[in-house]
């Protein structure tokens, strides 16, 4: 009864909340709009909220969209021959939906949907026109932004005249609760001071900003336009009375930034500190003054940091407000003795652990030693990357009765060597055994032979994984005939990528399950999701702003 009443949308809110569960899960919500006319109601709005990010054939939305193109843009798209792809009539005002926008992800789109639907090489005047009417409709029909990802590099002259656009509709922004920076830029002063009206708008104007996340690399500019750009994520940062999360992602433009949080409006809000690919050298001095000045900081994340040594240890251990390292990821490894210190000290708390491509034989004790500590002192990983898999304790740690439910273990295939299949060969031996019953993320990176393949198979068969990710690095060829009986035909996984990479022996030789239209739809009958490689693959920086941004 309560179940026919939810489908018939009597019980109105109760519905809303089921399906707000399935936001970002495309495919759920395409079966929602289907039920009836008040779940179409309530599925579309998050449909439309970050069309571009949708993992297959995202571009489509823009011929939706150019439905609200002004008649000028018409005009001009006429004269590329494509007017006759406008619809006619719609049945949502699907601009006014739009919550989330990454400009890279537009552009993306919009490269696609030229290049697939009209035909032609891209046209960059033609793109720029759909970008610039893209910002424009959403605008005039209301949108309302709640997360802004702003993507600079250096062919991005453009993006400033999207801003300048937002400038002038200052309300599309307004209320914005989530903010990325990633700039990456090799030019000239002028055009670094372009993005400077910008920054300014957002201290000046919005203070509903609960995260942050900086990364910014700039090059061949002067002391003075750092400064001044330092000085704008500065101000940036004392203005927001809301904030909980801030990733730091920039050793030119960290120092002042990272002090600001000392006095800053958000010091009993900021819960959540990433630091992301930076140099501790540039802030180690101020680590436990600006620590013991954030009276609600919950957690850290260090993610493949340098400078990792002794004098980073004590001033962490030192900060007398209570925190939580939760994160922790390694490209070297400096000093093992203060690791353990720092193990002994957050283990408990440490929740996210990887190492990464550490590849010199002089890491091989450090790293089992670590792997030990880890195995001993942190008993709550639930992320976790091992890295080359050439230790027997990940296997035991994974065992262990750990929460682990997000796993990636891959060779680095642009470093191959022959000891790399026998790594390989020992993880399908030992990991189908150890796993969870149920796995959110597998991913798999290693050299493929098919009677380790089996064994893998064969051990696992009762385990269940809702994102599977295998990358043949110049393994046997044919094992996708396995993975469909013994994974495709059990309906054992939910999304499925598959990528058999390049070898010296087959040049020119790269195949994804994802562009084999008969092989997709065969997975498709066991209702199983293929999709490209790199749309489903999780690196620790994503699983984090997930989990920090979009689930909170």
């Amino acid at each position: 009864m309560a179940c026919s009443k939810i489908f018939s949308g009597d019980l109105p809110e109760l519905t809303y909340k089921i399906v707000q569960y399935f936001r970002k899960d495309f495919s759920t919500l395409y079966s929602c709009i289907l039920v009836n006319r008040f779940w179409c109601r309530l599925a579309i709005p998050l449909l439309w909220e970050d069309p571009f990010s949708a993992p297959t054939k995202n571009y489509h939305c823009i011929e939706i969209y150019s439905h609200y193109f002004n008649e000028d843009s018409k005009a001009k798209f006429n004269g590329y021959g494509i007017y006759d792809l406008v619809p006619t009539y719609t049945l949502f005002n699907y601009p006014s939906f739009i919550k989330y926008l990454n400009m890279q992800n537009i552009r993306h789109s919009i490269g696609k949907w030229i290049e697939t639907l009209m035909k032609y090489d891209y046209c960059n005047k033609l793109g720029n026109l759909v970008y610039k009417s893209l910002f424009e409709i959403f605008i005039g029909n209301g949108g309302n932004l709640h997360s802004f990802e702003v993507v600079m590099a250096m062919d991005s002259d453009f993006n400033y005249t999207i801003m300048e656009l937002i400038l002038q509709n200052p309300n599309f922004i307004y209320n914005i609760r989530n903010i990325k920076f990633f700039y990456n830029y090799n030019s000239s002063p002028s055009n670094i001071m372009n993005i400077i009206p910008f920054l300014k708008f957002l201290y000046s104007n919005c203070y509903s900003i609960s995260s942050i996340i900086f990364h910014f690399h700039i090059f061949n500019v002067n002391s003075n336009d750092f400064s001044l750009i330092e000085k704008c994520f500065s101000q940036i940062i004392i203005s927001q009375h809301n904030l909980k999360m801030i990733s730091f992602g920039s050793n030119d433009i960290l120092h002042n930034p990272f002090l600001s949080l000392k006095n800053s409006l958000c010091s009993n809000t900021l819960n959540t500190i990433i630091f992301d690919s930076i140099d501790f050298r540039n802030i180690i001095t101020i680590l436990q003054e600006v620590f013991d000045q954030l009276n609600v900081l919950e957690s850290i994340h260090i993610l493949y940091c340098d400078s990792l040594n002794s004098n980073f240890v004590q001033q962490i251990i030192k900060v007398i407000k209570p925190f939580k390292l939760k994160s922790l990821f390694m490209n070297e490894i400096l000093n093992v003795e203060s690791l353990l210190l720092l193990l002994q000290k957050f283990g408990d708390y440490l929740e996210n652990f990887g190492f990464g491509f550490i590849e010199e034989t002089k890491y091989d004790e450090p790293k089992r030693q670590l792997l030990e500590f880890i195995l001993k002192y942190c008993t709550n990983l639930i992320y976790f990357d091992p890295g080359t898999p050439d230790d027997i304790n990940i296997y035991s740690l994974i065992q262990s009765g750990q929460n682990i439910n997000y796993l990636t273990i891959e060779l680095d295939d642009f470093i191959y060597h022959t000891i790399y299949k026998e790594y390989s060969s020992n993880v399908l031996k030992n990991l189908g055994q150890v796993l969870p019953s149920n796995l959110e993320y597998l991913c798999l990176s290693i050299s493929f032979n098919i009677h380790d393949l089996k064994i893998f198979l064969n051990n696992s068969q009762n385990i269940f994984i809702k994102k599977l990710l295998i990358k043949n690095i110049d393994g046997e060829r044919d094992i996708l005939f396995y993975i469909k009986e013994y994974i495709m035909k059990k309906e054992r996984v939910k999304y499925f990528a598959f990528l058999d990479a390049e070898n010296e022996e087959n040049e020119g030789y790269n195949k994804e399950l994802v562009f084999l239209k008969d092989e997709v739809n065969e997975f498709k009958l066991y209702n199983i999701i293929v999709q490209k490689y790199v749309d489903l693959y999780i690196t620790a920086s994503s699983f984090l702003e997930d989990y920090y941004i979009l689930n909170k």
